[in-house]
């Protein structure tokens, strides 16, 4: 069927771009907006062409402000704590894109994956750090970015969400 092609393109496509956003917000620390939307844009067309059959129209948008609230509401609190941003709104931008593809439940599994991977990233870099220094780490002041590890948690999710569709395509 045609359509189920369209929707596997949309997961490897979205597969690319958690890929590419991770690249750049290493590098740049930084998720685009047009990056982010386009991951957004594929999430609606895999419910369009699979006929919202992992997910219905309600739950696909309670996913979406799932995603988006809570991490925005963890970064309103953050910011408050630390005095400056603690999480940038690509990272709200890009869970709530998550959470279209996942809907409420799975996105906060995804974003429980994404802490503990972005928490593993960050421990491990700090002590490669201190290794390279010869210094103690120093993990008050450790600042890595969070999309990497976002979009490991929205992969892994996705990944076992979609699990069976990819037995039916291929």
């Amino acid at each position: 069927m045609m359509l189920n092609w369209i929707a596997l393109a949309c997961l490897a496509g979205a597969a690319l771009l958690l890929v590419a956003l991770s690249v750049v917000d290493l590098k740049v620390r930084l998720l685009p907006n047009e990056m982010v939307a386009g991951f957004a844009t594929l999430g609606l067309v895999f419910h369009i062409t699979t006929l919202a059959r992992f997910l219905p129209v309600p739950e696909i948008i309670a996913g979406g402000l799932t995603g988006f609230l809570v991490l925005y509401a963890v970064r309103f609190v953050a910011n408050k704590i630390y005095q400056q941003d603690a999480l940038g709104l690509g990272d709200v931008k890009l869970t709530g894109a998550a959470g279209l593809w996942l809907g409420p439940e799975s996105v906060m599994m995804a974003l429980s994956l994404g802490a503990l991977a972005a928490m593993v990233h960050g421990l491990a870099y700090a002590l490669f750090m201190a290794a390279k220094t010869r210094q103690k780490p120093d993990f008050a002041r450790l600042q890595i970015p969070a999309g990497p590890g976002f979009a490991i948690g929205i992969a892994l999710t996705g990944f076992l969400k979609f699990y069976n569709f990819f037995g039916e395509v291929l």
